[in-house]
């Protein structure tokens, strides 16, 4: 099965959050709304500079999906 490097992700209890889920390393859940990431990757502290930057990069890229899956749904 394939996969998309990005997911957006809705739960009813969470009627506010915008989440989405990065499927590739590093994975995680970011909670757009308050910029919260939950990891599903263990870390050691050598990790910690490179983290940095990816976590960066990440918030960037998970952010610019999520602002062109609402736009094809606005323009659909």
């Amino acid at each position: 099965m394939t996969v998309p490097k990005f997911l957006l992700g809705d739960h009813s209890e969470y009627g506010d959050a915008i989440f989405v889920i990065h499927t590739e390393f590093p994975r995680f859940i970011i909670d757009l709304t308050k910029d919260e990431i939950q990891w599903f990757e263990e870390f050691d502290k050598q990790d910690e500079a490179e983290l940095a930057t990816e976590t960066e990069n990440a918030i960037k890229e998970a952010t610019a999906f999520y602002d062109a899956e609402i736009a094809k749904y606005e323009d659909g």
